[in-house]
């Protein structure tokens, strides 16, 4: 089991919640509205929170499962669960099923941390609620919030293997973000609350 679990994260993480639950209900393709991404900021601009809601408590669990998995079944092996929890955000980001055109892994990522490293998640949630709240750009909030786990989790004397795995989230959380960090820097990223298009 140990073996196929690396695979079965990623297949997890690859479910194309927010893809689905926009086709389901409007018949349209999230990928082809706002940014272009699955996750719960495109589907919350497009449908609005009902819809978005039920996407971030889905994509968490899609990090937290195979985090927890990935460490019950090692033995508490931190850097195997590690493993675990990022190939099922790069399962959310680069979905197998749609194309390999998902997420920004955001809500993925915070499932898995959350289920393995509580407390500097929680600090991690506290910096990303201050900067939505005072900002209003999520993916601002998104993007510091994930910068500074791997350092709250050095403070907090963080296994190191799991501090190390962390490192490749941030990475991949980046990667994602590049269009609105450049948005950022030219002050023409969208703020929460402002809609592509009417829902």
């Amino acid at each position: 089991m140990k073996i196929l679990l690396p695979v079965l994260s990623y297949l997890l993480g690859a479910f194309p919640t927010g893809y689905l639950l926009v086709k389901w209900t409007s018949q349209k393709d999230i990928r082809r509205l706002g940014s272009g991404a699955t996750g719960a900021t495109n589907v919350l601009r497009q449908r609005g929170w009902r819809a978005a809601l039920p996407v971030v408590l889905i994509d968490l669990a899609k990090g937290a499962l195979p985090a927890l998995a990935g460490y019950w079944i090692s033995g508490g092996d931190s850097g195997f669960a590690a493993l675990c929890g990022s190939l099922a955000v790069l399962g959310h980001c680069y979905p197998v099923y749609i194309g390999f055109r998902g997420g920004k892994g955001v809500a993925t990522a915070a499932g898995a941390m959350f289920a393995l490293a509580p407390g500097p998640a929680a600090l991690c949630l506290g910096v990303f609620l201050i900067i939505v709240a005072v900002t209003r750009y999520v993916s601002l909030g998104s993007i510091s919030a994930a910068v500074l786990f791997p350092v709250f989790g050095f403070f907090l004397r963080l296994h190191r293997p799991l501090l190390f795995g962390s490192l490749l989230l941030v990475a991949v959380i980046l990667v994602r973000h590049r269009s609105n960090i450049a948005r950022l820097l030219s002050g023409k990223e969208r703020k929460l609350g402002q809609k592509d298009v009417p829902s």
